[in-house]
């Protein structure tokens, strides 16, 4: 009986067969193995097999190839100390992206530690601000503090008064409009360091529709601009320029004295 007339799982199984002499654990194995020792390839396939391992076994292992294959070194690998970790291309770029990632999530932690009602809107027209030109107003020469009643009367806009702190500033220019959120916004333009003023209505409970009130000034700044924005009567009114906080902050400092 010749090999090849027994069934394929068993030849490819009998390929595979140990040449040692130990007994096969699998039922499947020593199912093929009994049947293939009945053949004259398998016994002559065995021979040669072990005649090859005996040779290769008296051939002498170099010593700096033998510790590639040492026992500690097959089992644990090569021990990484965090130097060599720390120079890995690969993690260098993780960390260096986790990095990132977290100055990103602390940036915008603390820009909405400042946040208050209404701070959308106003960094909205701080845009509006950054953008706006000369052209697009009406021109107007007057005190900014006495605009209230003109809102009223041609826009029918209530409580739209700029604060003391802002009242005595000659105007250039002003403008109603609404913005992308539908809010009816008063622009004036001004001549003191061509500072602009934002009256735009307060934000608002979705439930309740209560207006949400806030004290005191909020500061807020996009790209090069900066805006000090305060809440009365359910209206805010917003200054801005281009500029830091404390060319802001000079002007409120003067009101307090």
């Amino acid at each position: 009986m010749k090999l090849t007339q027994l069934p394929r799982r068993h030849r490819i199984l009998a390929h595979c067969a140990p040449i040692g002499e130990e007994r096969a654990a699998d039922r499947t194995m020593r199912t093929a193995l009994l049947r293939a020792r009945k053949t004259e390839d398998f016994a002559h396939q065995q021979k040669f097999d072990r005649a090859v391992n005996a040779l290769v076994r008296t051939i002498p292992i170099p010593p700096e190839i033998a510790e590639w294959f040492s026992t500690e070194h097959v089992l644990s690998g090569p021990r990484k100390t965090w130097q060599r970790m720390a120079r890995n291309p690969a993690i260098l770029s993780i960390a260096i992206a986790l990095t990132v990632i977290a100055g990103v999530f602390v940036f915008q932690f603390i820009e909405h530690l400042r946040d208050f009602p209404g701070s959308e809107t106003a960094r909205r027209l701080l845009k509006v601000a950054s953008s706006t030109r000369s052209m697009v107003l009406d021109p107007l020469k007057a005190d900014a503090g006495s605009l209230g009643d003109l809102f009223f009367m041609k826009h029918r806009l209530v409580h739209y008064d700029v604060p003391p702190e802002f009242a005595d500033f000659r105007t250039l220019e002003c403008r109603v409009f609404d913005d992308e959120e539908g809010l009816r916004v008063a622009q004036i333009w001004v001549t003191e360091k061509r500072m602009q003023f934002f009256l735009f209505p307060a934000e608002r409970d979705i439930k309740t529709g209560k207006v949400l009130e806030f004290s005191g000034w909020h500061y807020l700044d996009y790209e090069g601009w900066v805006g000090v924005v305060s809440e009365r009567n359910g209206v805010c009114f917003m200054a801005a320029l281009r500029g830091r906080e404390r060319d802001l902050a000079s002007y409120l400092t003067k009101s307090k004295q």
